[in-house]
């Protein structure tokens, strides 16, 4: 579901947008800041494909929205010297979707799909000869008369991105030579990320500024880069266009984003596991259905962060608030009978 509040993680973005966001994506692994493991393995991965003279094994990129999956897919083709072809698992529909895609890349291009837990199995059924044995089979007329015609691709790099890598098929997780996990960023490399945005922006930002926005970004550059636009808005009209500590305090404020990071649907969230279903455990559906928002959203865009900070847990029977999620809205904890300790 998509959403364009400055702390939400994932959502629409209007064409300036759009823009503004590609202009703030590093390039090159040397600009890319943090997930050090990640890069030197990818830097090693594709020197040594380049010296080979070959193409790059197949790579799963997996972890929460923004993180840089897609950044990274744009980085590997640029270091590997060829072109992306771009799409995403929901928009291909039936096998001759991917079959088109798949007949038109040239030799070494980087084939990219975002979501790639949420192709179809029909789909994906295609995509196991191409990527094992560069060849895809094609069903050519139909009833008795139908026959199987296979044809040659040239030799690519698939890269698939997912945020939930349980909902991926055991055959098409095997076929991916490199998985990469991508981890939120600590306060510090957020800091980093902000500054370099803020210069690109040229936006006119002091230390406590970027701090400020970092520790509120949940870990997540994307999330940085909105707060930022925004802290930048209310920064040229209430406090003379600098940023600074206290005045990034202010838009916060404004924003209704706290200082963890979480913005009103997450306190929402937090709130009615507390208040209506006494701290849990609840159904995700039920937990959506209270604050008015899709179970997907929920599980794919706000859990994992109130998990990561230890607001909230699932167990068995369903969610549950931690002590530290009543201490950071104010409540006074008190075991739910019904709570699960695993």
């Amino acid at each position: 579901m998509a959403d364009e509040r400055p702390g939400v993680a994932s959502g629409a973005l209007s064409p300036e947008e759009k823009a503004l966001d590609l202009t703030l994506r590093p390039r090159t692994l040397g600009e890319f800041i943090g997930q050090a493991a990640n890069k030197e393995q990818l830097r090693i991965f594709i020197e040594a494909a380049r010296n080979r003279g070959d193409v790059l094994d197949h790579v799963l990129l997996s972890g929460p929205p923004g993180l840089g999956k897609t950044t990274l897919a744009s980085i590997i083709a640029a270091e590997l010297g060829v072109n992306t072809r771009a799409t995403s698992g929901p928009a291909l529909e039936r096998q001759g979707d991917l079959a088109a895609i798949l007949t038109n890349l040239e030799a070494g291009e980087v084939l990219f799909i975002d979501e790639i837990h949420r192709l179809p199995r029909t789909v994906e059924e295609i995509l196991y000869p191409a990527m094992e044995d560069f060849k895809i089979d094609i069903i050519i007329g139909r009833g008795p008369g139908a026959r199987s015609v296979r044809l040659e691709l040239p030799r690519y790099t698939l890269i698939g991105a997912t945020t939930r890598v349980g909902l991926m098929t055991g055959p098409l997780l095997t076929r991916f030579g490199v998985s990469l996990r991508l981890d939120y960023y600590p306060v510090e490399e957020m800091e980093e990320i902000v500054h370099r945005a803020a210069g690109i922006l040229d936006i006119e930002i002091d230390g406590g500024g970027c701090h400020e926005i970092a520790r509120r970004a949940r870990g997540t550059p994307r999330v940085a880069n909105r707060l930022l636009k925004r802290v930048r808005d209310y920064a040229e009209v209430e406090a003379d266009k600098a940023v600074t500590g206290d005045v990034a305090v202010r838009a916060m404020a404004m924003l209704q984003v706290d200082e963890m990071g979480l913005d009103v649907l997450d306190q929402a969230i937090l709130g009615a596991v507390i208040d209506k279903f006494s701290g849990g455990p609840v159904g995700l559906k039920t937990l959506a259905a209270a604050v008015g928002e899709e179970p997907d959203t929920l599980e794919e865009v706000y859990e994992p962060y109130l998990m990561q900070v230890g607001f909230l847990k699932r167990t068995p029977r369903g969610r549950v608030a931690t002590p530290r999620a009543f201490k950071h809205l104010g409540r006074e904890y008190t075991r739910n009978e019904g709570e699960t300790l695993f």
